[in-house]
């Protein structure tokens, strides 16, 4: 099942995915159903809810009426979520020797840590935008690149988690664009405390368009990914290449540190999943076009205020 967030005549919705063409208005059409409407009247309450509120939203999709269907061109999508908690990883070993490369290094050698365990960062999660939004290009930056990434969802409560009982906190899926301005990050990481205005700027963190739920996916993940600016293929490759998968990565972040529902968690960006790796910058005006498996595309431009 996939979820989303959208706004329909001024209002924001919890819908449900029936195709690719159209939604199904969850709160609506629990109402009518004589359902609990208050699990669908966001996806934190959603995902609060759990299996019960997952259960009623299947056979809710299973018997959709006329009255509670949306068109996809007759919404505004928002982030699925506006994330309690928002932290970054780094587990694609391409992706970042392709950088280091980039960057003059001839034979880059990664630093043990990173393969002994998952190296992340927090971001800003008041930044995020959704689906078909405008990224707003940071005057202080010259250098703007995309980052495809494959994101989880935090569905329930917990604290020094086992990898093995990971997935059972996982609610879902989503693709993460986390814009990078390149230039700005690369003055500042000698600094030694990881990416600040490199990453943090109003509208440069992107999620969406959709949630597949975590029993759509199995774990670890396998997902082809993808991305295009302007319709040329820039690069991608399959989440099975992370070095430390999400069952890993929630363990270690969750060592004496409790994770809560509706944190965001990515998984760094793929091999080849951003232009750094390959000698490309975005443009103002230039659209990039992120697709994983299962979950969608998401689409956005950037542009200069």
């Amino acid at each position: 099942m996939r979820l989303a967030t959208v706004v329909y005549e001024g209002r924001e919705r919890v819908v449900a995915a029936l195709d690719n063409d159209h939604l199904l208005d969850l709160h609506l059409a629990a109402e009518l159903a004589g359902e609990d409407a208050a699990w669908f009247v966001d996806m934190m309450a959603v995902i609060y809810a759990g299996d019960p509120a997952l259960d009623v939203a299947r056979g809710l999709i299973s018997d959709a009426s006329d009255r509670v269907i949306l068109k996809t061109d007759e919404v505004t999508f928002r982030p699925p979520l506006m994330p309690v908690q928002y932290r970054d990883c780094l587990v694609f070993e391409d992706h970042l020797k392709n950088c280091m490369k980039a960057l003059g290094q001839k034979d880059p050698q990664l630093p043990p840590i990173w393969y002994e365990q998952p190296i992340y960062y927090k971001g800003n999660r008041l930044s995020f935008i959704g689906h078909g939004q405008d990224v707003i290009w940071p005057e202080y930056s010259e250098f703007l690149d995309v980052e495809l990434e494959l994101a989880v969802i935090i569905g329930r409560k917990g604290k020094d988690i086992a990898p093995e009982d990971a997935p059972a906190h996982i609610f879902g899926y989503s693709i993460l664009n986390d814009v990078s301005a390149r230039d700005a990050q690369m003055k500042e990481m000698p600094g030694q405390l990881g990416p600040a205005k490199g990453k943090d700027f109003d509208t440069g963190n992107i999620l969406g368009p959709f949630i597949v739920t975590a029993d759509e996916v199995p774990h670890p993940a396998a997902l082809d990914m993808e991305v295009l600016v302007n319709g040329v293929r820039w690069g991608g490759g399959n989440s099975a290449t992370m070095q430390h998968n999400f069952g890993r990565i929630l363990s270690h972040i969750s060592a004496s540190e409790t994770l809560y529902p509706g944190e965001v968690i990515g998984s760094g960006t793929v091999g080849t999943g951003c232009g750094l790796e390959i000698g490309k910058r975005l443009a103002p005006g230039d659209r990039f076009e992120l697709e994983i498996e299962k979950i969608g595309v998401l689409s956005n431009r950037i542009v200069r205020s």
